[in-house]
């Protein structure tokens, strides 16, 4: 080998010894700054309820501060956004819930989607399961979706419900409901769960829903009317409440679901150290004890549990929004 290129090689060889303390060191220092964790709601709501309880916790595990950034705006769309095109460092997540699914779908279908939820973010964990409830206003003479159904029927003008947005999960039930029931249902899309609920409570809109711990407070103060939960069983923090199956309206049965996500090719061990924190945080008995009060199920699943309930939902709504026409404005 000539001198120089034996020179070249050697100083190469150098150079990338020098390099690889420099690149475990990165590798192993994550998190290196804080965690800013997105929801696309506004604050209030059941997912940034959520997000701030394993915020907490995850805060204390990592050893950096995990921030929520409420970011709302078309039935999440816009925080997602914000997620995808972020630095797929592990310093930026996206909390999502199953409307996640139904906005994408819509989005998709209407050609306007700015990501897809399977190409453009990694599943970090599922971190609650907490079904949707369906509720009407306190003056609304009805005890269940049936007698609503009923009223609805008795009503010619109409009556009008409440969403977290077009293209939400509520939007969707409404629409099938409104389909399947024969009843004239007009939409109200607010920006997150907490206003939608300030309107219910008001008695300006008659019917509308979220995931459970939402409206919960409300239910059990008298305020608002449970009528019906969207998952397969009936909920053990309103076991009188049956299901949409139950009372006839088997389309509208959905898991409810709250998860993280990264942006898509972010490391797998960083991946892998936060479906730790998040696990260790749904662990807490205190995690666990605020989550029961409020009807959902603590989880900290595997990235491939999270993407598993994506792709079987999207599977599911797909189909309903394309039949419903169902429009992301």
């Amino acid at each position: 080998m000539p001198a120089l290129t034996r020179r070249q090689s050697l100083l190469g060889a150098s150079l990338a010894a020098l390099s690889l303390p420099h690149i475990a060191r990165a590798q192993g220092t994550f998190p290196d700054r804080p965690i800013r964790v997105v929801v696309p709601f506004p604050a209030g709501g059941t997912t940034d309820m959520l997000a701030r309880l394993f915020a907490q916790r995850m805060t204390e595990g990592l050893g950096q501060a995990v921030v929520v950034e409420n970011r709302g705006g078309a039935g999440g769309s816009v925080g997602a956004d914000v997620v995808a095109k972020a630095a797929p460092d592990g310093h930026t997540l996206l909390f999502h819930n199953l409307t996640f699914t139904s906005t994408t779908a819509a989005l998709q279908l209407a050609n306007r989607a700015p990501h897809d939820i399977e190409r453009d973010f990694a599943p970090v964990s599922l971190a609650a399961n907490g079904p949707m409830l369906l509720v009407a206003a306190s003056a609304v003479p009805a005890r269940d979706l049936r007698e609503f159904v009923a009223y609805a029927k008795a009503s010619p003008s109409g009556l009008f419900y409440g969403s977290t947005g077009p293209g939400s999960i509520m939007n969707l039930a409404g629409e099938v409901l409104k389909r399947d029931a024969a009843i004239n249902l007009e939409h109200v899309p607010f920006r997150g769960a907490a206003p939608l609920v300030q309107e219910l409570v008001a008695g300006r809109i008659q019917f509308g829903g979220d995931q459970l711990s939402t409206a919960l407070p409300h239910v059990r103060g008298g305020a608002l009317k449970p009528m019906a939960t969207l998952a397969a069983q009936r909920s053990a923090a309103l076991p009188d409440v049956p299901t949409v199956r139950e009372q006839g309206f088997p389309n509208m049965e959905l898991r409810g679901w709250n998860g993280f996500f990264a942006p898509a090719r972010t490391p797998e061990p960083i991946i892998a150290r936060l479906q730790r924190e998040i696990a260790a945080a749904a662990a807490q008995p205190e995690v666990r004890r605020r989550m029961a009060e409020v009807g959902a199920e603590p989880v900290g699943s595997s990235p491939a549990e999270l993407r598993l309930a994506v792709s079987e939902q999207i599977a599911q709504v797909r189909p309903l929004i394309a039949e419903l026409r169902l429009q992301v404005e």
